[in-house]
């Protein structure tokens, strides 16, 4: 490499320095003028935020621990039917042998 290479290089980026300072300047400039716009700007307000109905759910739970409970005394009171069917039953066939061996005792 020459002597001139380099100076002419160094000419070269001066020159292109001196052109883009004016273009830097415009862009200083617009990134100002942005920065002026968004702090103008408002912020946008927070969504509002939506409440569930605590109520509703407490209703339906307080429902469905009602309707539970007269399902466990409806299972309780069908317990309690075929438990007394069962006893009237028993205590029918057992009166019925007894008559049926009366019957046949006195029979022969």
């Amino acid at each position: 490499m020459t002597e001139r290479d380099p100076l002419a290089k160094a000419e070269a980026a001066a020159l292109e320095a001196a052109e883009n300072t004016d273009v830097v300047r415009i862009v200083a400039a617009v990134l100002a003028a942005q920065q002026i716009t968004q702090q103008q700007t408002p912020a946008p307000a927070p969504a509002p935020r939506v409440q569930r109905p605590v109520g509703l759910y407490v209703a339906a739970g307080i429902g469905g621990a009602v309707a539970l409970t007269f399902l466990a005394m409806a299972a309780a009171l069908l317990a309690v039917a075929v438990a007394v069917g069962a006893v009237c039953a028993t205590v029918c066939l057992l009166v019925l042998r007894s008559v049926w061996q009366d019957l046949q005792r006195k029979g022969h």
